[in-house]
């Protein structure tokens, strides 16, 4: 049932793009124009000046001629297989494909419009106390449903020399290791420092190869400091924090999510009330009215 239903879907939208084709295929044909058409199918024409906008200044000659050839031959097969559906499709069917293309019109022109109007009006500024306050009202549906990790971490070259410094300095990790640690940066082939930010057990998992779903919850456990080795390097990692599967996840790592909530429903709210306002614009200026009819 599901293919089914796909294939009726894909059925329909490509009778809809065939009724926007018909429309917009019109426009090549241009009344009194003063230049030589370079190909004509029944009454329309095809003008040299609506391919050079395609060409660009880097084709050679050859790639320019075989390009033109190309369009004009698509453009003919489109334009004759239009004809043959204008003649073979139903006057009920044209008629329900025109709904559709001025339907598609002026969605696409009202939606243009009230995004412009979004983007020049909206205020995409969100305060830290407004994140404070939705997360704290919808905690409950913050929910990990993958571990979380907050860590500092190492991937040294197989070759590095003194492992064992680095190794002192990350489990010690105070200012000065710190500044030690920055001062070799370059050295590493990786690093994290930030051990603020939480960051999920699978992208940890990416960084470290020898680290998997498998052996993760070994490795993976907090105040835990462990060195794993591939053909790639040695991986350094000491693990400050973790959250499980289904605690709730830390403002900083949903802050994102949250932050486009509120500017999609600031953006929701904009357009209701823009959409309120004209309408009754319109009927203050007796642009709009509705006619009661007696049943």
């Amino acid at each position: 049932m599901h293919f089914n239903f796909k294939i009726t879907r894909l059925v329909k939208f490509s009778w809809v793009l065939l009724a926007i084709f018909i429309v917009s295929c019109n426009s090549l044909f241009k009344e009194g124009h003063d230049e030589e058409p370079i190909a004509r199918v029944g009454e329309l024409y095809l003008y040299k000046d609506d391919i050079a906008p395609l060409l660009t200044a880097n084709m050679s000659k050859a790639d320019s001629t075989s390009f033109v050839t190309d369009y004009i031959n698509n453009w003919a097969s489109k334009q004759l297989l239009l004809s043959k559906a204008k003649i073979n499709l139903s006057e009920e069917k044209l008629a329900e494909f025109d709904a559709l293309v001025n339907t598609y019109r002026t969605d696409l022109y009202t939606r243009a419009y009230k995004e412009a109007l979004v983007q020049q009006s909206s205020d995409s500024v969100v305060s830290q106390a407004q994140l404070e306050a939705f997360y704290e009202k919808e905690k409950e549906n913050f929910k990990l449903k993958e571990k979380l990790i907050s860590l500092r971490f190492v991937h040294l070259p197989l070759q590095f020399m003194d492992k064992e410094t680095v190794v002192g300095k990350l489990k010690n990790f105070k200012k000065d290791d710190i500044k030690y640690l920055d001062s070799i940066g370059v050295q590493f082939k990786k690093l994290n420092f930030n051990d603020s930010i939480w960051v999920s057990a699978s992208r940890v998992r990416e960084e470290i190869p020898p680290l998997t779903l498998e052996n993760q919850d070994r490795y993976l456990k907090k105040s835990q400091f462990f060195e794993l080795q591939d053909s790639l390097g040695v991986y350094l990692a000491k693990i400050t924090g973790v959250l499980e599967i289904n605690d709730v996840a830390p403002l900083s790592y949903v802050e994102p999510s949250i932050r486009q909530v509120l500017l999609n429903r600031r953006k929701l709210d904009y357009i209701r009330k823009l959409e309120t306002e004209i309408i009754d614009e319109a009927i203050k200026e007796k642009e709009f009215e509705v006619y009661v009819q007696d049943n």
